[in-house]
């Protein structure tokens, strides 16, 4: 498989560059996504091994970290964002052009399979019910190596005084507002997770992320967000109030539990 993977970075590589553009505020969205593309699929590499996964599932794993966000390049030509709730599901585009490129057909029917599987649910809110142990291993594998990348990619605009420097695709209505909506304040003390395309302030859309913390699958991943700082980055730029603090102790209890774990 080595050797069709190195085609498909190929592929992915041209793909992404023909997207670049003049336009400065464009071109610097391309830039991220092209890079966190990158940063994705060396984390689905890592945690394959962490995992002792065998050398043909870390390539797999490798196929799905690099085609995740391959909507995204396509969702931003057709609608000039990259905000699901305005345009479409990116998975759901991705998907669309997986299916236009022959190499897929070099997969096996059940890898294939995988791949879609994962692919489908890396942004969804829970993993779609299946039998299929191997689909629900994938799909886990990607949401982590996701959201580990993504905290890496709002770390710089987590303080209220940078949020006027984010990027327009990740700013949302109200970007500038510090407030939490209290839909999220009780998904956050309940340890619930909240919907992200609910999002509307930039208060939301930190504890929407510390949310995630509860959906992190394995402790190779939450040993990576701890030891990068990002939980306590983002508490540290929250509005802080009784019910907030209260949802802080019950995340760090959980983050503790978590990595105790050996491999899960």
């Amino acid at each position: 498989m080595r050797e069709l993977l190195t085609r498909m970075h190929e592929w992915m590589a041209h793909y992404m560059k023909s997207f670049y553009s003049d336009d400065a505020e464009v071109q610097r969205g391309i830039l991220i996504k092209e890079r966190h593309t990158g940063y994705v699929t060396a984390n689905c590499v890592e945690l394959a091994k962490f995992l002792h996964l065998p050398p043909h599932d870390v390539e797999l794993a490798e196929i799905i970290g690099l085609f995740h966000d391959v909507g995204r390049f396509r969702q931003y030509s057709l609608y000039k964002t990259f905000n699901d709730a305005d345009s479409e599901d990116h998975a759901d585009l991705a998907l669309k052009v997986i299916d236009e490129l022959n190499f897929f057909t070099e997969l096996s029917a059940d890898d294939f399979a995988v791949v879609k599987f994962a692919i489908a649910n890396h942004n969804e809110k829970i993993v779609a019910a299946t039998d299929d142990a191997r689909k629900i291993l994938f799909a886990k594998i990607i949401r982590d190596a996701d959201k580990l990348d993504i905290y890496r990619v709002l770390e710089p605009f987590l303080a209220q005084s940078a949020a006027d420097q984010m990027p327009n695709f990740i700013k949302a209505k109200g970007n500038l507002v510090a407030d939490i909506s209290p839909d999220f304040v009780e998904n956050f003390v309940t340890g619930e997770q909240a919907d992200y395309r609910k999002i509307r302030t930039n208060g939301d859309r930190k504890i929407v992320r510390l949310m995630w913390i509860y959906d992190i699958n394995f402790s190779w991943t939450m040993q990576k967000i701890v030891e990068r700082g990002y939980i306590e980055k983002i508490v540290a730029n929250l509005p802080m109030d009784e019910r907030i603090a209260e949802g802080v102790r019950r995340l760090r209890a959980h983050v503790a539990e978590k990595i105790s774990e050996v491999i899960r």
